[in-house]
């Protein structure tokens, strides 16, 4: 059994990482879902009050509250399978929360790209707010990012994979991370290895 946790700044690949776990019938537990159920718990429009319900529940239930509220669906899903991939992991504290749950069996994976890399991207996605439009600049949402303590969650991967290659390439190295383990990519170049990981 292993939990993977997959961290990592706007566009830098999260989501196409999860995708490539839904096409091995891998479960997918994003966080991002417990909070626009709760939206919808307190009446709200997931679309709008997004952040305000995440900062909310923060505020309620302490700084773990997401990942606690996770807890359930990643166990769930381990009934069913060997592996379960959570999405959307923010801080050092919700990984130290799965830490605490999954123990050795959970695996924090860190996707990283420049900066340059992840705002094209994004400006391809075209599924943000451009700045003049009101929307959030990539170095502001960065910082907020950074601001929840994902840049010190990063830090505590276990696996970092750089996304810099080709979408094939980076989904061939998710791939093999979930099938044959992290000690499968070790003389990758592309992935660094925490010393003793499995």
């Amino acid at each position: 059994m292993t939990v993977f946790g997959i961290v990592g700044l706007p566009g830098s690949g999260k989501s196409e990482a999860a995708a490539v776990a839904r096409a091995l019938d891998v479960p997918v537990v994003t966080m991002g879902d417990v909070i626009r159920g709760a939206c919808r718990d307190r009446g709200l429009d997931p679309a709008t009050h997004h952040g305000e319900v995440a900062k909310a529940l923060r505020e309620e239930n302490g700084p773990a509250a997401i990942a606690v509220a996770s807890l359930p669906h990643i166990e769930d899903a381990l009934e069913e399978r060997e592996h379960v991939v959570v999405d959307g992991i923010r801080s050092d504290v919700e990984v130290e929360r799965f830490q605490a749950a999954f123990g050795e069996d959970f695996l924090l994976v860190s996707v990283e790209a420049p900066f340059e890399t992840r705002a094209k991207r994004l400006d391809l996605r075209g599924r943000d707010a451009a700045v003049e439009d009101g929307g959030e600049s990539l170095a502001d949402r960065d910082e907020r990012e950074r601001g929840f303590g994902m840049g010190t969650a990063m830090e505590m991967a276990d696996v970092t994979i750089e996304n810099v290659d080709s979408l094939d390439d980076f989904q061939e190295r998710i791939e093999t991370l979930l099938t044959d383990g992290p000690s499968a990519l070790a003389a990758d170049d592309r992935v660094e290895l925490v010393e003793g990981d499995r």
